[in-house]
């Protein structure tokens, strides 16, 4: 990669005269002949003197306005094209099924205890190998990269600046709170436009509440660019990270270029260094006023600028090799023109704080960011996390930055005390308020450690602790076996095996939450053990790369993505998987299932390449560090905003998006059950850190509740945002506008960690504004099962009443959910903490009296052998024949209790049908519930 030589290297104590120190001569060889390839502004401070500048205009410049400014913009309404409309559910049970029997094996699943044993930064490498060699290498990608300077790296193709590379490189990026894009002639320049918006701008649904909220694109409110730019200019970015990319722009493909711009996440200014050009300033809201102020920090030069939509804006200046204050003039209301040959820094940011927010500005003008670090302890339930800014400039000034309503919210107190007065709405992620700070660090101070495979029931502080419950009655135990038995019994191979990653993942997901949910809360170690067999099966197909759609390891923007949008392929196969679209959606639920094998068989973990083909899953899309010379730093998740992005390699005019941010927060869960499973604390610390950071996003911008501070007040009532845009937020999904598939993608899987994720208070919400007085039971197919799923969240005796009906449709269930796991899950979270168990039937009088989980009062039932068990230990872990015990004995009497509607089939033909594992399931998708407690 070229490396960027940072602008600006300025002495930081001595000033002499204003000039900057002088200690390398700068490089003078001629660059016509470069290549795009290989452009780069190399700057040093220590330039000989070349230019004095001996006049500058100090009176105000003022021009009248002849026509009217362009304030409006472009209101982008439609959904990115190419649109993905599959829908994420798919309910037919594909293949024959037939009851699954126990095997004569005894599973003796590994520890599931938190590590608990990081010391120092959990931001360290996992793994720096190549591929398992069963996936092969390609060179020739679908897209194209399209002017990146950097070499043969890992290019980070999911983040805020990816629109600088793709498409025509003329859709806007977002650093919050500036959007910028390449003007690209329009406005009759070609420089690179800056933009500010206000939420007066914004434009909203009909509805109400509005279906949508969208920022205007191309304002230009400044468009910084140079006279040497023209209708060659060529974009280019090189030093691509994961908060930060330099844009250039050159006069054409075999020239140097004359401006370079670090953009950065949160940055207070927006920089462009300029090299050797003579600066243009631009705007199509029209410059009114052009104010010098004056000289700061004995280098940096100030000006004033007003626009006529009355917005306030600084310039500063910081010259390289020459004397005075250059001057800038203002020659119409479309132009602002500076010296020629200007070598140096302009800084331009937008002031709402008068003479207060001008003192800021000054206090830090001439310093800027061009990178950012992220560091992370963990210790415990406790955590933190700490983005460090690398600055370039004046390097005795502190950078000013802009912090997002989460972060703000999670300061620490250093953090805090560097809170200005400034704040600027960003488009989407509320008020951002600037920190004159180099670094910040945010606290998560009740982080998931105590989350496991397990059902977790928050205690009722809304839901940021709690504990595991595995213990569930004998009959529900006996109903979970059942059912286990008959979910089993599916074709594993029809409905994983398939020509998605998505749908396949999904699916083996579904089998390993069955099998744990049988062993642990079922008690019923020989079904799970037989069960465990077929799974294995279905997962090597993938580890051996011999599914429908093999992936590819892709040399070109280095990856792990599928073959099936090669060789002119539809881009949008798979949801766009080989664009490196939702990855983390994707590949999150095979890492769950190898965290779940791996649990109940630790052996499996060292056999051939299991452990390597997952770790290259999570190296993809969760790679903890940037040394990493096949996959970039967290491809998808973004830490400054705490939630991941979905879009990969597809240009957007409102810029990066996610519609489900239940399958993102899955995709970490994923994370840490797989580091638990291994045994890597560092992995797990990242992780639980991550899960903590996500909660605190999403109900800022994500799962709006009644008293949300950060979104517009009309939009709450939607409850969700839909698809959150960088640009705008939609309340719709890219496969209908259901209020089901709205508000459910944000369900989707439910999990352990769903109770931490989506508080108690705003699950109630939700259903109170879209699913109650029966308006759940007009969903339908695997849509109607998620409401239900759902619904556990906050009346764990309703859904289960659903859930355990005789006459069950097994058509309602996603193909990545089960009934097993939704009966225990049920019963597990109506019991309560701490080995609480609920009874079916008092699940039916808690409904039939309206009774919510948080509120009812469940009678604990004696567990027998199991009541002293603690809720970290899970059968085989120590005794494994207390759990076969436990499930062989019989119970008559509680079979009498569990159904009075239907008749179990008790004759002796029917029973060696079903222990002999032949019991075929009706080709409808509906089963015969079977009660009577099986025996061996």
């Amino acid at each position: 990669m070229a490396k960027l030589a940072v602008l600006l290297a300025l002495v930081q104590s001595t000033l002499i005269y204003g000039l900057p120190a002088r200690e390398q001569q700068r490089d003078a060889h001629a660059v016509e002949n470069r290549a795009v390839e290989d452009v780069a502004i190399t700057l040093s401070s220590d330039l000989d003197i070349t230019t004095s500048y001996s006049l500058v205009v100090s009176t105000l410049q003022s021009v009248s306005v002849t026509e009217s400014p362009s304030i409006t913009g472009v209101i982008p309404t439609g959904l990115p094209d190419p649109g993905f409309t599959l829908n994420p559910i798919k309910t037919d049970i594909e293949g024959s099924s037939q009851t699954l029997a126990p095997i004569d094996g005894t599973l003796k699943p590994g520890p599931t205890k938190p590590l608990n044993n990081v010391e120092g930064n959990v931001f360290i490498p996992m793994a720096t190998d190549a591929p398992p060699q069963q996936v092969p290498s390609r060179d020739d990608h679908p897209i194209k990269k399209i002017n990146i300077v950097d070499g043969d790296v890992p290019v980070y193709t999911n983040k805020f600046y990816a629109n600088l590379f793709l498409g025509k490189q003329d859709f806007p990026v977002w650093t919050h709170p500036y959007s910028l894009a390449w003007a690209k002639g329009t406005g009759d320049t070609w420089g690179m436009s800056v933009s500010h918006v206000e939420r007066a701008q914004f434009a909203w649904g009909e509805q109400t509440p509005p279906r949508h909220w969208i920022a205007p694109i191309g304002i230009q409110h400044i468009v910084m660019s140079a006279k040497e730019l023209g209708t060659s200019t060529v974009l280019s970015t090189e030093a691509l990270t994961g908060f930060s990319v330099y844009a250039n722009l050159a006069p054409s493909v075999n020239s140097e270029p004359v401006i370079s711009f670090p953009l950065v996440q949160g940055m207070g200014f927006v920089t462009g260094l300029y090299n050797n050009a003579k600066p243009q300033l631009n705007s199509g809201v029209f410059f009114r006023t052009l104010d010098y102020v004056g000289r700061l920090n004995g280098i940096t030069f100030k000006y004033r600028i007003t626009l006529e939509d009355d917005s306030h804006w600084l310039l500063y200046a910081t010259p390289v090799g020459s004397l005075g204050a250059p001057p800038f003039v203002l020659i119409d209301n479309h132009l602002i023109e500076g010296p020629d040959a200007f070598v140096g820094s302009i800084q331009i940011a937008k002031n709402p704080a008068a003479s207060e927010g001008e003192q800021a500005y000054d206090f830090t003008a001439g310093a800027f960011a061009t990178n950012a670090t992220i560091s992370g302890t963990v210790n415990g339930a406790f955590g933190s996390y700490t983005l460090e800014w690398d600055k370039s400039g004046v390097q005795n000034q502190t950078l000013l930055m802009f912090a997002i309503p989460h972060q703000v919210e999670s300061f620490d107190q250093a953090s805090k005390d560097a809170l200005t007065n400034i704040e600027l709405v960003t488009t989407t992620k509320g008020y951002a308020r600037a920190v004159v700070a180099d670094k910040i660090t945010m606290i998560e101070p009740e982080l998931p450690a105590s989350i496991g495979f397990a059902p977790w029931v928050p205690n009722k502080d809304n839901g940021n602790s709690g504990s595991d419950n595995i213990e569930l009655t004998d009959q529900m135990r006996v109903m979970v076996q059942n059912s286990g038995a008959v979910e089993l019994g599916q074709n594993f191979t029809a409905q994983t095996s398939l020509d998605s990653m998505y749908y396949s993942g999904k699916g083996l997901a579904k089998f390993a939450s069955i099998i744990y949910t049988v062993q642990t809360l079922g008690k019923d170690t020989e079904l799970a053990a037989a069960g465990l067999v077929k799974l294995k099966d279905a997962f090597n197909v993938f580890i051996n790369n011999t599914q429908p759609l093999p992936l590819v390891y892709d040399t070109v923007w280095k990856g792990v993505v599928s073959s099936g949008s090669y060789g002119g392929g539809d881009l949008g196969v798979d949801f766009g998987n080989t664009l490196y679209n939702d990855h983390h959606f994707h590949y999150g639920y095979f890492v769950y299932t190898a965290a779940v094998v791996g649990h109940l068989d630790p052996a499996w973990l060292d056999q051939g390449s299991n452990k390597a083909w997952v770790n290259m899953l999570v190296r993809d899309f969760a790679n903890p560090t940037a040394d990493d010379p096949y996959f970039p730093f967290q491809r998808s998740f973004d830490w400054f905003m705490c939630h991941s992005w979905a879009k990969g390699l597809f240009d957007s005019g409102d810029g990066k998006d996610q519609e489900s941010t239940s399958e993102d927060t899955f995709a970490t869960y994923a994370l840490k059950m797989w580091a638990n499973t291994i045994g890597d604390a560092y992995m797990e610390g990242r992780a639980n850190l991550q899960l903590a950071c996500q909660k605190r996003s999403l109900r800022n911008y994500f799962l709006l509740e009644a008293d949300n501070q950060v979104q517009p007040t009309q939009f709450l009532p939607n409850k969700v945002t839909g698809i959150l845009f960088e640009n705008k937020v939609d309340h719709t999904t890219y496969f209908g506008a259901n209020p089901e598939f709205i508000q459910g993608i944000h369900m989707i899987p439910l999990n352990p960690s769903s109770a931490y994720t989506r508080t108690r208070k705003f699950v109630q919400e939700e259903w109170d504004a879209f699913f109650s007085d029966g308006r759940a039971d007009k969903a339908v197919g695997g849509w109607k099962g998620i409401l239900y799923a759902n619904q556990i969240l906050i009346d764990p005796f309703a859904a289960l009443e659903f859930f355990s009906d005789p006459n069950f449709d097994m058509s309602l269930l996603d193909g990545g959910a089960s009934r097993t796991f939704y009966l225990a899950y049920a019963a597990a979270m109506a019991g309560g903490a701490g080995g609480g168990a609920v009874d079916v039937t008092e699940a039916d009088e808690k409904e039939s009296q309206g009774g919510q989980a948080e509120d009812a009062s469940v009678q604990a039932q004696d567990v027998g052998e199991d009541e002293d068990e603690g809720v970290d230990e899970e059968p085989g872990e120590d005794d494994d024949s207390e759990a076969s015990d436990e499930s062989t004995g019989s119970n008559d009497e509680q079979e009498d209790d569990i159904d009075t509607d239907t008749e179990p089939d008790t004759d002796d033909d029917a029973a060696d049908e079903y222990n002999d594992g032949d019991e075929e399931v009706d080709s409808d998708g509906e089963y015969e519930w079977v009660y009577e407690r099986r025996t061996r």
